[in-house]
């Protein structure tokens, strides 16, 4: 494998960098079934004394269903040169194609769920919290203007980061 498990307190980097700039996938289930899609939102910090990444997945997004089903999430950040694939995983539903064979990425085992050995950094994330963001809980209605107009909220999860993993 060419993945290092390292101490998730070590971890330095820009949740700006990474999620808007870089992109990641975030992905549940198994090696049998699961599925992952491209994100831009997420954050890093602490909640509840834990470290803890959130992210953010539309209602009538496939993978929301593998995030509900299973107690555990990746947030998967790729090498450079897998800007396709992080594209094709935002485009590409996994109702139509199966991602995780056809991403032309290495599905692993991972401390009970899927890691791909392509990545730069992997969060191992145990599910603390979801809820879902109703429309009646914006407070600007620009913003439901601009992310909202279809009526396909978001639902946000939050996750301890259990494990990471750094691309060698």
């Amino acid at each position: 494998m060419a993945l290092e498990k390292i101490d998730v307190k070590s971890l330095e980097l820009n949740p700006y960098g990474r999620f808007q700039g870089q992109k990641a996938l975030v992905g549940a289930g198994t090696m049998d079934k699961f599925n992952m899609m491209t994100i831009a939102w997420g954050g890093v910090g602490v909640i509840w004394r834990k470290p803890a990444c959130t992210t953010y997945v539309r209602e009538s997004r496939y993978t929301k269903e593998f995030m509900d089903a299973n107690e555990l999430f990746t947030v998967t950040f790729l090498k450079e040169g897998y800007e396709e694939v992080i594209t094709r995983c935002g485009v590409k539903s996994g109702r139509e194609i199966d991602k995780m064979h056809d991403s032309g990425l290495t599905p692993i085992p991972l401390d009970g769920t899927v890691g791909f050995e392509e990545a730069d950094l992997i969060l191992v994330c145990r599910k603390l919290y979801c809820a879902e963001m109703p429309k009646e809980n914006f407070i600007y209605e620009q913003t439901l203007n601009d992310f909202y107009a279809d009526g396909d909220y978001h639902t946000m999860y939050i996750g301890e980061i259990v494990a990471a993993y750094q691309g060698k």
